[in-house]
């Protein structure tokens, strides 16, 4: 199949699955990019380790850039409900895909993209010079904007972040939309959608975006495991509490300032969880088939699964709230979680 045949039949799937909107398809269809021909599957694609130390071909090392799913990309610009002529700040240039598809939509002088690593910036720019866009491409940190193209009418990132930057609000026009991946550290991350106001910047919970944190946020590696861990057991099964609902997740991550999971299985046979803090504290615990009961290893100065789990029972006893009725707000002091209305709060504040 020719190319524009394969990139034809991606689009028809995008389309299919609500993850292509009208006024997309134009700027994803008249796009010549020479690489389009690595991404006619929709899939993510790994294009740096290590912040470039390592070699993604290998599979091994830290993901720290790639080229994200067609279909979450183009979800997540649909969140933006951008209009002819406004300016975009795109912040995570990466491989440059989606600034290329912003300028097709909005035209080069619209679109200010913003990547922190010199040599994938250096690559993004040879990238848009053969697709033949030029947006203004600036190599500095996401987290900061780039205050020099203000006002923005649209934001939006490609990283996780964990705190939405001041930045970002005082950098876009009262009714503008800030759209990013939003990754607590706890399970897997959300896409938000932030409308700014006067005040105050509200918005909720969208969807789902599994990204690459922002490197001025990345969640604490995981602790080592002290030399003598509490050990005890559980009676609830961990398996409920990691994958019951992405309300619950919400609420663990708004209850339970500063936790970082992982959850690892083998099948049906075996699961893991393992959380901390990044001050010294962790636990671990998981299911084994036929295995009774539910062993469960700690350290440090809080019992951070007992926490977790009280969450998850909070969770159940407001009556399960599903992901939509979440939302943040963002100030010059920090950000909230909310559940229902911005009056709401729920959990510790987050300072900016």
């Amino acid at each position: 199949m020719t190319e524009a045949g394969l990139r034809g039949l991606l689009a028809e799937r995008l389309e299919a699955a609500g993850d292509l909107p009208p006024e997309w398809r134009k700027a994803y269809d008249t796009d010549p990019d020479a690489w389009w021909e690595s991404v006619y599957s929709d899939a993510s694609l790994i294009t740096q380790a290590d912040d470039g130390a390592g070699d993604p071909a290998t599979g091994e090392g830290s993901w720290t850039s790639s080229l994200s799913a067609p279909g979450a990309v183009f979800a997540s610009l649909a969140h933006l409900y951008v209009h002819d002529g406004q300016r975009v700040l795109d912040v995570g240039t990466g491989t440059g895909w989606t600034a290329a598809l912003l300028s097709a939509r909005l035209g080069d002088e619209h679109v200010t993209t913003v990547e922190v690593d010199p040599a994938v910036a250096d690559q993004a720019a040879k990238n848009l010079a053969v697709s033949g866009r030029s947006p203004h491409l600036v190599v500095g940190d996401g987290a900061l904007g780039h205050a020099a193209g203000a006002p923005y009418d649209r934001v939006h990132a490609t990283c996780g972040v964990q705190r939405v930057p001041w930045a970002w609000v005082e950098q876009t026009r009262p009714g503008g939309v800030i759209v990013t991946p939003w990754s607590p550290g706890w399970a897997y991350g959300h896409l938000l959608r932030l409308t700014v106001g006067r005040d105050r910047t509200v918005g909720r919970l969208v969807g789902s975006a599994g990204s690459m944190m922002m490197r001025a946020q990345r969640h604490p590696a995981p602790d080592r495991l002290g030399d003598r861990p509490e050990h005890r057991t559980t009676p609830i099964d961990p398996r409920d509490v990691a994958w019951d609902d992405y309300g619950a997740d919400v609420a663990i991550a708004a209850l339970v300032p500063g936790v970082v999971s992982t959850t690892t299985s083998e099948g049906d046979d075996t699961m893991e969880v393992r959380v901390w803090d990044g001050d010294g504290s962790w636990a671990t615990t998981g299911y084994r088939q036929g295995r009774r009961g539910f062993a469960v290893a700690s350290h440090g100065t809080r019992r951070l699964w007992d926490e977790v789990t009280d969450a998850y029972l909070t969770w159940v006893e407001w009556g399960r709230p599903a992901r939509d009725r979440y939302g943040v707000t963002v100030t010059g002091e920090g950000q909230q979680i909310w559940l229902d209305t911005p009056d709401h709060v729920i959990g510790p504040s987050s300072p900016a």
